[in-house]
């Protein structure tokens, strides 16, 4: 019976139904920055979920989104509660006040949950990392294709700036200012290049963006020699550039994030190209803004009784997967479930609706008093959920260390 009710609730989330249909209550509003949106459904099992949304470039927004999965969520009795953050970009450094300020709204309009589970993707993976870690009262976590390396990310950020200047040096066309910063001081804090702009440049210098067969020798040449240092997949060049300059100049020049301060850097760094090694850029970090850095956020491993499941694609092109395994590093086993989604291509949070909805089913008996899940478990319960097809999640799949893909330094 309970999977006949799941099947009718995943075509729900699958059509993103209204969910005026399955709520009673929404509120709606701002406090000190963040923009909040907050929905308890008719029958409130006096539990809260709150939905952390992933990377934007945009300023705060009203009406953040209440996830994928609200729907389901509502209609198993749990309130659903969101912020938009109070900035842009790596919001590490005020998601812990955000999420405060939310539950504080949370609070006073339908008193304190009973519990809270914490959700979200990709930047709002690490986001979920850093409530477990800061918040309290929180039962259960469930990060997808979470930035869980935290602080880490920003050295394979800095790598894939660093490479391309390297690669694409004297290239006509392919020049991108910044380097080691993003984008120069001057720059900031305007919305940074624009991606037509990024795209032209590294176009000029690989040939990314038209078909194989019209791109020059050159830029074959270019093009390979950067997907293997960085061991980036060719449809995630453009979009992890985008993020590489003007994400990386918005966390170093912004004044609540490291305010001019050097966070990241690459003396000591070997590639694997000696022509590479000898052409990039070194750059020292700044220990002070280095520390400020790792400290909103890279995860401790602080999470007490809370119960985490975790999922990912294999070919995730933005938020690698070896992400998962300096997070299982730092947590104990106890604690965190991880599902590895063994896909044909490269995605970023390619998920379907059965791999989603069991990962949060999972979760729920779990926190519930159920056995701890492994990644069978995951991928058990996607079954009855879906077709064969849409359930990928790989028992016998094994994570490689975060540093076979950004060297450590």
């Amino acid at each position: 019976m309970r999977s006949r009710i799941l099947l009718g609730l995943l075509a729900a989330v699958a059509l993103s139904a209204p969910m005026s249909a399955l709520a009673d209550t929404t509120i709606t509003g701002q406090k000190l920055g963040a923009f909040y949106q907050i929905t308890v459904p008719t029958v409130w099992n006096g539990d809260l979920v709150i939905n952390n949304h992933g990377h934007d470039f945009g300023a705060p927004a009203a009406n953040p989104s209440l996830g994928a999965l609200a729907p389901l969520m509502l209609a198993e009795g749990y309130a659903v509660a969101a912020s938009s953050y109070s900035n842009c970009c790596w919001t590490l450094f005020s998601t812990q006040q955000d999420l405060n300020h939310l539950l504080g709204v949370f609070n006073a309009n339908f008193g304190a949950p009973n519990n809270v589970i914490l959700h979200g993707g990709s930047l709002g993976g690490i986001v979920t990392a850093q409530g477990v870690e800061k918040l309290g009262n929180v039962v259960g976590a469930y990060p997808i294709c979470g930035a869980l390396a935290g602080g880490r990310s920003w050295d394979g950020a800095i790598d894939l700036r660093l490479v391309y200047d390297a690669v694409c040096a004297g290239v006509p066309g392919a020049f991108l200012p910044g380097g080691a910063t993003g984008l120069p001081a001057p720059g900031f804090p305007s919305a940074g290049l624009s991606i037509p702009t990024i795209a032209g440049a590294v176009n000029a210098c690989t040939g990314v963006l038209v078909p194989a067969g019209f791109r020059t020798p050159g830029q074959v040449a270019r093009l390979s020699l950067f997907m293997s240092v960085t061991t980036l997949p060719e449809n995630f060049v453009l979009t992890d550039m985008v993020f590489a300059t003007n994400s990386l100049s918005n966390l170093i020049f912004a004044p609540d994030k490291l305010n001019g301060g050097q966070g990241v850097g690459n003396v000591g760094v070997t590639y694997n190209d000696a022509g590479v090694d000898a052409a990039i850029q070194r750059v020292a970090y700044d220990n002070q803004a280095n520390n400020r850095l790792e400290k909103n956020f890279t995860p401790k491993g602080a999470v007490g009784a809370t119960k985490i499941v975790s999922i990912h694609t294999d070919g995730d092109g933005l938020v690698i997967v070896e992400h998962e395994k300096e997070y299982q590093d730092v947590v104990p086993a106890s604690n965190l479930s991880v599902g590895i989604v063994n896909e044909a291509g490269n995605t970023h949070c390619g998920f379907t609706s059965p791999e989603l909805v069991a990962g949060w089913e999972e979760l729920r008996d779990w926190v519930a008093g159920g056995p701890q899940p492994s990644a069978a478990d995951l991928q058990a319960r996607c079954l009855t959920l879906g077709p064969p097809a849409q359930c990928r999640i790989d028992p016998a799949f094994v994570l490689n260390d975060f540093s076979t893909r950004v060297p450590p330094r």
